[in-house]
């Protein structure tokens, strides 16, 4: 900005100050500088912008999902009110009681093998049996465009159909699909429409597959799935002759009715209170998206704090170089009698103005968020983005925007202040300038304080939000004090270093010399970089952990649903198979935890990192001698003669999540009938060995003789993969196979996604640090000049001074980039190792290309300011001096 007219600043002696005065020198000033470009001030709305709109959009995607759900939530949940079942479905009257309370509609879905007869291929999936009533809100929509009835309706076998391709009943079954499925059974989608319709056999029926599903409006975001969805009517399933006792299917039962759904959930607690069965309403609709699009959103916006306060040492640089410019003005304002007081109120007024001008931007850009990306997201959660704007989340980006260029000018304004009125006589920073204040410190530190703690209150998890801003907070001081000891050192060992070492001496003095760009460039550049050093190396070590331990530990397949009166023969034929490594079967049914030590779940607080347990069905089993997968922590194993009252060891993360131990009493409801048993023994379970590992495992007696299905596990070599598959499904068609090595390929790519998604945000900071380079060599390029031309005089030449300028900027990305490696290393070696509970891994070709990139981008930088500053003719410089 330029100087204030001395004519216009006589005419107005400030004696006493005042904000009206200080807004009139401010508008004056900040006209004067808009004329001339804001060129001081381009990082500073730059960077501040750019932290804004980063949490401003993230806070409005996730108020636009949330805001979704809830105008879709009988949608998502499929009616006003459900009881969902496991293992049963309603009895007679349970169903007469749930159909006279409203508009009944009622599913059930499992996992089941699909195989085409025309490839043989099979493949696993996720059936869906429903009713004409289905669904009760919203609309399924297929392609082509065709009525739900009449895609899903049974015909008779044709006199052109192969009797042994009718089906047992000589039907033929419709059916609609994930557009996913065609291709893995080796079909194209084109048969729909141009031919006869592609045909699946699932268990004993045969179904045609009518039209391809384009949205199912009551299955909401899964992130993963075993196999694509499969749609048939609730008479085929009954066809297919797979839900057999004990059987692994789970039943709803939606309403639609004016009634309250509490009252309705009242009524069937008390009508059948040893049900069993679990009510959801429409606040808990969306609560696996929310729960999942919160935590992102969490981690996303503490990112973009991240790259607000990285963009915060642009902020105070920027203000430092205006304020350092503004010097002479200040002194003649204090020679005509201007407190300090007032000095300070008129360049706040400028900060804040430009603040709120790049808070303006960064909100404006923020709101368009869901418009931009809503398709998408929409797309991956399975619900329509609900239009904006979103105020809450805007106000808030907006106030940490404005909190951040207050903390961060604080400072530079309040030494600013103090620049004496003899500066006009005599330049030069004075010993008062330089000193800080404990009142200015203390000022800064309470506002720093008002910072980390809007982060904490404001976010959904308080105690992630705490641990990050106190991690950011120590992070961002680590570099403070190593920028500090480069300064310092580089000091030192240039007048150490020879004189046959010219340039590495000048590089040296450069780094060590004050208004360097050392402190700003390794505060700013060094957390972005920690950032993305540590997101990558996690999930490195995930990849590794699914790829070596897990692949190597896994087992080939799980066999899902096997009949009591299977299993004999199921394990002839896997033992008979060659190539055969182990194989583990148990039987296996599933429970719902409703009680501890005789209180009602419901009535309990669950802590979050336990909750997932309570939230729905648990597998469980039953074992005379101790399981594999688990070490004992606590208590006894039974006798392997036990016969006595229930028994039952526990998984040792959820004992202590809510307080049990050996001896309490745990109640859960199996097949609709509460079972209380007393906790044994707690074990620690290896839930990465992809073996048979249960929640819960009981003392015989206690369920023997309930209806049950097997569960087990296959290991032998890859070239016998395929026979025992086709073995199973001839002699067991209602046996499902997982293949455990595609589950494990569908996870690695899950966690591949996220893991650049989160990255691409991390970039954000380092976007940020990027600007604050740029603004620290743009606010040293006058003293550039000076030098090289001084430099240039005394007979350097341009290459040699271009060559020390080099070196200088690249020491600095080395040391930059080194630290923030070695600090990004152990922030994610602590949460892999502590918060993960798996074996760090970490990938130092990776890490070697961070240092790599980043050393370059910093050399980049170096280069085109040093190169214009080396370009100055001498001259001018001399002549002005």
């Amino acid at each position: 900005m330029t100087p204030a007219d001395p004519a216009a600043v006589a005419g107005h002696t400030p004696s006493g100050g005042g904000l009206a005065i200080a807004w009139r020198f401010a508008w004056r000033e900040l006209r004067a500088g808009w004329r001339a470009g804001l060129s001081g001030f381009r990082v500073f709305l730059a960077v501040l912008a750019l932290g804004v709109a980063a949490i401003a959009a993230v806070g409005s995607l996730s108020a636009a999902l949330q805001q979704g759900v809830a105008d879709d939530a009988r949608a998502l949940l499929g009616g006003d009110v459900a009881f969902l079942l496991v293992h049963r479905p309603a009895d007679a009257a349970e169903r007469a009681f749930l159909a006279s309370q409203g508009r009944l509609s009622a599913i059930a879905e499992m996992r089941a093998m699909a195989e085409s007869p025309a490839t043989g291929q099979r493949r696993l999936v996720e059936l869906k049996a429903v009713d004409s009533a289905w669904p009760l809100y919203g609309e399924a929509r297929l392609a082509p465009a065709t009525d739900l009835a009449t895609v899903l309706a049974p015909r008779p076998a044709a006199a052109t159909d192969d009797a042994t391709d009718a089906g047992a009943a000589g039907v033929i079954w419709g059916a609609a699909v994930e557009a996913n499925l065609l291709p893995a059974l080796g079909l194209q989608p084109e048969q729909i429409t141009a031919g006869p319709p592609p045909r699946i056999q699932v268990g004993d029926a045969l179904f045609e597959i009518r039209a391809t599903i384009a949205y199912e409006p009551d299955r909401g975001a899964q992130l993963f799935t075993l196999g694509p969805r499969l749609l048939v009517s609730d008479q085929a399933l009954a066809a297919t002759g797979l839900v057999q006792p004990g059987s692994l299917v789970r039943y709803a039962y939606r309403l639609a009715s004016t009634d309250s759904a509490a009252a309705i959930t009242a009524r069937a607690t008390d009508r059948f209170p040893d049900a069993g069965w679990r009510s959801r309403t429409t606040a808990d609709a969306g609560d696996g998206i929310s729960r999942f699009m919160g935590r992102l959103a969490l981690f996303l916006t503490l990112v973009g704090l991240a790259a607000l306060l990285t963009g915060g040492v642009g902020v105070s640089n920027a203000v430092a170089a205006y304020m350092d410019s503004r010097r002479p003005t200040i002194a003649a304002l204090k020679c005509l009698g201007a407190s300090t007081r007032l000095i300070f109120q008129v360049y706040m007024v400028q900060v804040l103005a430009l603040a709120t001008l790049a808070t303006l931007i960064g909100v404006a850009l923020g709101a368009l968020a869901p418009l931009a990306v809503g398709g998408l997201l929409s797309g991956f959660a399975g619900v329509d983005l609900a239009s904006g704007p979103f105020w809450r989340p805007l106000a808030l980006a907006g106030l940490f925007g404005l909190l951040v260029a207050v903390t961060f000018s604080w400072l530079p304004l309040a030494r600013a202040r103090r620049v004496p009125a003899a500066h006009l006589f005599r330049p030069g920073l004075s010993a008062a300038e330089r000193r800080l204040r404990p009142a200015e410190l203390a000022t800064t530190g309470a506002l720093a304080l008002a910072l980390g703690g809007l982060a904490i209150v404001t976010a959904e998890r308080p105690d992630f939000a705490l641990w990050f801003t106190l991690g950011a907070a120590v992070t961002l001081a680590v570099f403070r004090l190593v920028a500090e000891g480069v300064s310092r050192l580089a000091r030192r060992l240039a007048r150490q270093v020879g004189g046959g070492r010219a340039l590495l001496r000048l590089a040296l003095a450069n780094l060590g010399r004050p208004a360097a760009p050392a402190i700003p460039v390794i505060v700013s550049l060094g957390l972005g970089l920690t950032l993305l050093v540590t997101v990558g190396q996690i999930r490195t070590s995930l990849t590794a952990e699914l790829g070596q331990r897990m692949a190597a530990d896994a087992p080939a397949y799980f066999f899902i649903d096997i009949q009591p009166g299977q299993v004999a023969a199921f394990d002839t034929t896997v033992r008979a198979t060659p190539g055969l490594i182990s194989f583990n079967r148990v039987p296996s049914l599933r429970g719902t935890i409703t009680a501890i030590n005789d209180v009602a779940v419901a009535d309990m607080t669950i802590p979050p990192d336990v909750a997932w347990a309570f939230r729905g069905d648990r597998g469980l089993t039953w074992s005379a001698v101790p399981v594999a997968g688990g070490t004992l922590v606590a208590g006894q194993w039974w006798p392997a003669d036990y016969a006595g009252p229930p028994l039952v060891s526990l998984d040792a993360n959820i004992a202590r999540g809510v307080g049990l131990a050996p001896g309490d009493a745990i109640t859960l409801n199996v097949l609709g009938r509460p079972l209380t048993a007393t906790v044994a023994n707690l074990r620690q379970i290896d839930w990465e060995s992809f073996g048979l590992n249960f929640t819960f495992v009981f003392a015989p007696g206690a369920l023997d003789g309930a209806p049950q299905t097997h569960i087990a596990t296959v290991d032998l070599a890859p070239e016998s993969e395929p026979a025992l598959e086709r073995a199973v499904a001839a002699a067991f068609p209602n046996v499902s196979s997982v293949r455990v090595r595609d589950t494990l390929n569908d996870v690695r790519r899950l966690l591949s996604n996220l893991g650049l998604a989160i990255a691409l945000a991390a970039g954000a900071t380092l976007v940020a640090g990027t600007l604050v380079l740029a603004g620290a060599i743009a606010a040293g390029h006058r003293r550039r000049v000076y030098d090289a031309v001084v430099l240039k005089v005394l007979g350097a030449t341009r290459g040699r001074l271009l060559a020390a300028y080099l070196l200088e900027y690249g020491l600095l990305g080395l040391m930059t980039a080194g630290l923030a490696a070695a600090i990004g290393l152990l922030a994610a070696w602590a949460v892999v190792r502590f918060v993960m509970t798996l074996a760090f891994r970490p990938d130092p070709a990776a890490l070697g290309l961070t240092i790599v990139i980043a050393t370059l981008v910093v050399l980049a930088a170096g280069f085109a300011g040093t190169f214009r500053a080396l370009s100055a003719p001498a001259a001018p410089e001399l002549r002005n001096d």
